[in-house]
């Protein structure tokens, strides 16, 4: 196979996205305004459930993007997020705003789109997009120097969808588990809501409802149901403390409403020892206390944590599940109570002021059992995952650049 040298200037266009107005911005409505929030920090697109914008205006027909249209993230709204790379997966549903390059690949015969979808994710396209970026605090990057990037691609472009479509066949299981996941998310929630919210749980029929409860049930705090702990940072200038086998959960690893099962940051077993935290077993649910107040996250596996979080342990009779769906449906009280000047924070004392209603024991036994096969198949199905991720990402660098013959 041979390979040729391209500066992406000749072969393509870049296009700016539209100005849309928050004003018209809305939780709900038929088109969603994308942002660079919208890419994985490897590539490809995710929808934020309960974050992405709807737009309610006057819509240009030219800023609304087809299925499989090829879209950069210009700014990086996020770190690692500049020169991401991702394809529309359904068309006249998303929109193209002004921090989006659509980009157009003017000779099909040169380079093919989904093999130069692949290229952006490469560490050496974005290399040179990092590297000619403007900014300090946020970076950017602009058509023109886009223009200025240069790969390689097999000079026979049937070559190149080769290359694409092994690559995309790991990307579709991969989409494929993390759909699996959400809806056994949403199927364990909705069971949650059906049982202790709507109050349509086993036996409800013979079940008296007192001073607003079903009978058997108590009011208690947040507080009084859990352990909240806190955790600690081991000494950043000290190596021997970091890198280390144990993950360490921070903010920036906290999702909304996930199951995590690795972290940004490690550290040693003499990281740990040194900060103010201690190894929190698998199924400990963290809840962000400062900046991205109230994301609820449960452990897959034991990890530590710093400062900005705490670790929430159930006091019996609740189980660690229900506790973790309990918060999940309740999050908007921590996030309303939360305090501070310079950024918004929940205190150990806010746990005191929300209420929490302690089903029957027997009930919250039966909930645990029908959600835990549930979350165990979560388990295989993220493992699967992680797996997938990491052959593709073997994968990916060594077939751009011609190591691995296809």
């Amino acid at each position: 196979m041979s390979w040729c040298q391209i500066l992406l200037g000749d072969v393509i266009h870049v296009k700016h996205g539209f100005a849309f107005k928050g004003e018209h911005f809305s939780d709900s409505g038929t088109h969603i305004v994308l942002t660079p929030g919208n890419f994985n920090e490897e590539g490809g697109f995710r929808l934020r459930p309960g974050k992405d914008r709807f737009y309610t205006g006057d819509i240009p027909e030219d800023y609304i993007l087809d299925e499989d249209d090829l879209i950069v993230a210009m700014t990086e709204q996020g770190a690692g997020l500049l020169g991401s790379s991702a394809l529309i997966p359904e068309g006249d549903r998303y929109l193209h705003n002004q921090r989006l390059g659509l980009v157009q690949v003017l000779d099909g015969l040169v380079l093919d789109k989904q093999f130069l979808y692949y290229l952006f994710n490469t560490r050496l396209v974005r290399g040179q997009i990092s590297g000619s970026a403007t900014g300090t605090k946020v970076k950017h990057t602009a058509p023109e120097r886009i223009y200025r990037v240069k790969v390689s691609a097999p000079s026979n472009v049937s070559e190149q969808k080769k290359i694409g479509s092994l690559l995309s066949t790991y990307d579709n299981l991969i989409e494929n588990n993390r759909r699996r996941i959400q809806l056994l998310e949403q199927s364990a929630r909705l069971l949650y809501k059906e049982w202790f919210v709507h109050l349509r749980f086993p036996g409800h029929e013979h079940v008296k409802i007192k001073d607003g409860v079903p009978e058997g049930w108590e009011k208690k705090t947040a507080f009084d149901v859990m352990d909240v702990l806190s955790g600690g940072t081991p000494k950043t200038k000290v190596p021997d403390y970091w890198d280390g086998d144990i993950p360490f959960f921070t903010p920036k690893d906290a999702l909304e409403y996930a199951y995590v099962f690795e972290t940004e940051k490690t550290v040693t077993e003499d990281g740990l020892r040194n900060c103010n935290s201690r190894l929190y077993p698998k199924d400990t649910v963290f809840i962000t206390a400062r900046g991205t107040v109230g994301k609820i996250n449960l452990a897959q596996t034991a990890m530590a944590m710093n400062q900005s979080c705490y670790a929430l342990v159930a006091k019996p009779p609740i189980y660690q599940y229900f506790l973790y769906f309990s918060l999940i449906e309740g999050v908007e009280q921590f996030r309303s109570r939360a305090v501070g000047a310079v950024f918004d924070a929940i205190i150990r004392d806010t746990f005191k002021l929300i209420p929490f209603v302690v089903p029957d024991e027997k009930l919250i036994i039966m909930f645990t059992e029908h959600v835990t096969p549930i979350l165990r198949q979560i388990d295989v199905l993220s493992a699967q995952t992680r797996k997938l991720v990491a052959a593709r990402d073997l994968f990916l660098p060594r077939l751009m650049n011609g190591e691995i013959p296809i």
